[in-house]
């Protein structure tokens, strides 16, 4: 047998997110023991063996066996993974960076990866971080959304320096098209959208594109003033025709949005597109610096052609890959909608990734911080990883939750022929000084066990009641088999008496799981385990939020 196999094919597991390498593991066991060297053949099944036993198993699993038996492999990859983010480029002095969430909803999950690496580097550099709300399409609006952002942010621990509102800097916006306009880089178009579509696509200038920037004023002035209109014009940035990406080619500025706006009512109607706005208010915020994902790629390009227009000075600009979330709802039209009809019970939800809803189950705002700086600022495309932000939360919560006995769907069963018993048990595993949970029972106790061990337990099998004694299995009776706790390994299930209660655990699939909950843990609010089934956040004396194993 090789020496300390499981504990190195299990450490090179966590360290590639739960798969063991088999030419990493001889590596290491030749590099801890080199006369392994030339027994390379007779070692090679062994090792094969176990890094297919041991990558059967859930990263999370992984993650409890080495907590259990190897606690010194986390401490080594928590140092090994302890990871600082890459320096902003041409920075000089104090930066200035935003946050730029919509008011549609609250924030989620994707969102947190923009708030969060901002703040970073707000935070190593010094300087402004603004929190800009961008509400500039009044039907498209949660109106208590602009609370729920704010206080999204403050859970997270993102200090901001300065809250911006788009949707009160409209007559900046007004004068910066003017500018532009009067420069002849803009123009009011009256085409049908199908007809303007065709014309970019075939490089062929609209017929609005050429007249006069008088005639452009007036009729932009007429739009912005709330005039009566028989046709709904647009405002465009003139480009490049021939530009090789058709997207790129003179994009909308404006639009008319009929519409009540919960911040200025019915004063405006004529409203910019995004690129516009974030343009003009990445120029007139002064931002150093602008970290977004790739699909923005394109954005930044159409943006560009105002600095150029205007003469303003381009921020530095950085894409980070796409982070693909599954089994996620991430679109707050769909939250919405599935609010309104009932299917879900609001914005915290458990089935949602809002992060009211992860701060509800039990998530720690360290938790999102350390996902997204390990995670880095990358260009390449990735997936997010539920088991690593699972283990990086255990990290933060396992100290401080005690240990309880949960048995879903519970049988009965009579222990024959036991003794008196006192069950102490640890309320963190050999931590005396945490304290124990303590139960009395008398002889021939009637206790209740998890439907799915009994169907595991073979007739004639003797298995241990945790912290309690040894049962021997006999068809349907059950008969006290002593208390010793060495001798032949023996399966150890978990348990609870008669004086437990009904509890229940609501699962992130909206589905439940009922059963009974030791009576030590009634009173206990917060986050907790129960024990060979997960870490709950417990929010009633017999109610409970699924987190993660």
């Amino acid at each position: 047998m090789i020496p300390d196999i499981d504990k190195i094919v299990l450490k090179n597991a966590i360290t590639h997110e739960g798969k063991a390498e088999v030419g990493s593991v001889v590596n290491k066991l030749i590099g801890t023991y080199p006369e392994m060297k030339s027994k390379i053949r007779e070692i090679m099944p062994e090792v094969k063996e176990n890094v297919e036993r041991i990558n059967l198993l859930s990263l999370e699993r992984q993650m409890e066996i080495a907590r259990e038996l190897y606690p010194e492999i986390l401490q080594e990859e928590h140092r090994e993974k302890e990871k600082r983010l890459a320096d902003l480029k041409n920075v000089h002095g104090k930066v200035v960076m935003r946050l730029a969430p919509s008011p549609s909803g609250p924030l989620h999950l994707g969102h947190t990866r923009m708030c969060i690496l901002n703040d970073e580097y707000v935070k190593r550099y010094g300087g402004e971080l603004i929190l800009r709300i961008e509400d500039t399409n009044p039907n498209n609006i949660l109106p208590e959304a602009y609370e729920m952002i704010k206080e999204d942010c403050r859970w997270l621990g993102v200090n901001y320096t300065q809250l911006i509102i788009q949707s009160e800097r409209m007559e900046i916006y007004y004068q910066r098209a003017r500018d532009l306009i009067s420069q002849g880089y803009a123009y009011m178009c009256t085409c049908r959208v199908e007809d303007f579509k065709r014309d970019l696509m075939n490089s062929t200038a609209c017929p609005h594109r050429n007249t006069t920037p008088e005639e452009n004023i007036r009729l932009f002035d007429l739009t912005a003033g709330n005039e009566p209109m028989e046709q709904h014009p647009v405002l465009v940035i003139k480009t490049d025709l021939h530009h090789p990406n058709p997207a790129i080619r003179d994009w909308i500025a404006f639009r008319i949005i009929e519409g009540t706006h919960p911040h200025t009512g019915n004063k405006y109607r004529f409203y910019p597109l995004m690129n516009f706005s974030v343009a003009v208010d990445d120029h007139e915020l002064g931002l150093t610096h602008v970290i977004r994902g790739t699909d923005h790629i394109n954005n930044t390009e159409r943006q560009k052609y105002i600095f150029k227009y205007l003469g303003w000075t381009l921020p530095e600009y950085f894409h980070y890959g796409m982070i693909r979330i599954e089994d996620t709802v991430l679109k707050k039209t769909l939250m919405k909608k599935g609010i309104t009809s009932g299917e879900f019970t609001g914005w915290d939800d458990v089935r949602l990734s809002t992060i009211m809803s992860l701060a509800k189950r039990g998530y720690q705002p360290e938790t999102f911080r350390k996902y997204w700086i390990d995670s880095g600022l990358n260009e390449t495309n990735a997936d997010f990883s539920w088991d690593i932000f699972n283990s990086i939360n255990r990290q933060f919560i396992d100290k401080s939750a005690d240990r309880y006995f949960f048995v879903s769907s519970p049988v009965e069963i009579k222990i024959n022929g036991a003794p008196n018993a006192t069950a102490k048990l640890n309320l963190y595993p050999n931590e005396d000084s945490r304290g124990f949970r303590k139960y009395d029972l008398e002889n021939d106790p009637v206790l209740y066990i998890q439907e799915s061990d009994l169907k595991d337990i073979a007739d004639g099998e003797v298995f241990r009641l945790k912290g309690l004694y040894n049962v021997q299995r006999n068809g349907d009776s059950f008969t006290y088999a002593g208390s010793e706790v060495h001798g032949e390994k023996k399966r150890i299930i978990h348990w609870v008496g008669e004086h437990s209660s009904k509890f229940t655990v609501l699962k992130p699939d909206g589905t439940e799981d009922h059963g009974l909950l030791e009576s030590e843990a009634v009173d206990k609010i917060g986050i907790i385990q129960l024990e060979r089934y997960s870490f709950v956040n417990k929010v009633s004396e017999s109610r409970a939020l699924f987190l993660h194993r």
